[in-house]
């Protein structure tokens, strides 16, 4: 298990940080991971585990984490104000608002969309990973979607030429 968990640490860590950009809640979540797939090793020596299969217990781990937050939103810092040159920032401005909003959903919201549209999971995954019912998860994907289109800012309204706010 010590050679696999050299390889697949960089690889699981990587998959949870992109979702959760907490590097503590990361790191803490690619620890659970590991700890729940030596338990699942121990119980069943026959398995071979790999990159592939921890990110599947990392996925599952990152749902259990998304259930625990629920009752406990975090605070979310300020939306930056874009650089003068805002041409070229788009795509990075476009990541920050994206990021920005979903930190502003309930930790359920934030979760369905990010495994529905990140992960690009099907519904019926989505659903298994947070223990609801398909058509549970379809309604509260739609939800979510309201949910984020209502936070999303308008980044027509208030900017100036120069790229300030107006």
């Amino acid at each position: 298990m010590l050679d696999v968990y050299d390889d697949a640490l960089p690889a699981v860590f990587g998959y949870v940080y992109r979702r959760c950009p907490d590097r503590r809640v990361a790191e803490d979540v690619t620890s659970e991971t590991f700890l729940a797939a030596l338990d699942t090793v121990r119980r069943d020596p026959t398995l071979t585990p790999g990159v592939a299969w921890l990110i599947g217990v990392a996925r599952h781990k990152l749902a259990d984490h998304w259930r625990r937050v629920q009752r406990t939103p975090e605070p979310v810092d300020e939306l930056p104000d874009p650089p003068p040159d805002g041409d070229e920032w788009d795509i990075h401005l476009d990541r920050i608002l994206a990021h920005h909003t979903l930190a502003q959903l309930t930790p359920v919201h934030r979760a369905v969309l990010t495994l529905r549209y990140v992960d690009d999971l099907p519904v019926a995954e989505c659903a298994a990973a947070l223990d609801r019912g398909v058509g549970a998860t379809e309604a509260l994907l739609t939800r979510a979607k309201r949910a984020f289109r209502a936070a999303y800012p308008d980044r027509s309204v208030g900017i100036g030429r120069e790229g300030g706010r107006a």
